[in-house]
């Protein structure tokens, strides 16, 4: 069975750093597939946060509020994408979940696409920022 297991989250003050981890399983071709990070604060929907492509394309795309202080990577070897946060605001507040899908980040930010539409997910694990 494929699984997404998250780590890495915690509470940490406004500016500080984390970095979260998405360690996959039972993925026959992980390299095909876009893996993305959604978020979830308390009380609203849950929205995209960052996409990187597979096949060998990995480009990466972020929402305008995090753009120039995260950064999604992936290490194909260990079937593993990361997203490194920085300059925490207490906005992002919210429990991060990431995603598999055989289609590319183009899809993923489509208006229609929703988080119950990716084919895995993960669980989430939560970020905290506050003073």
């Amino acid at each position: 069975d494929v699984q997404l297991v998250e780590s890495g989250g915690g509470l940490v003050r406004p500016g500080g750093s984390l970095r979260l981890s998405c360690q996959t399983y039972g993925f026959t071709s992980f390299n095909n597939y876009a893996i993305s990070w959604f978020r979830q604060a308390p009380g609203a929907e849950h929205e995209v946060v960052s996409c990187i492509n597979g096949f060998d394309n990995f480009e990466s795309s972020y929402r305008a509020s995090v753009e120039g202080r995260f950064t999604i990577t992936r290490d194909n070897g260990k079937k593993t994408v990361y997203l490194h946060m920085n300059a925490l605001k207490p906005d992002d507040t919210a429990v991060y979940s990431c995603t598999a899908s055989s289609y590319t980040c183009t899809g993923v930010w489509a208006p229609h696409t929703t988080y119950e539409s990716m084919e895995f997910r993960g669980k989430g694990t939560q970020v905290t920022v506050s003073s």
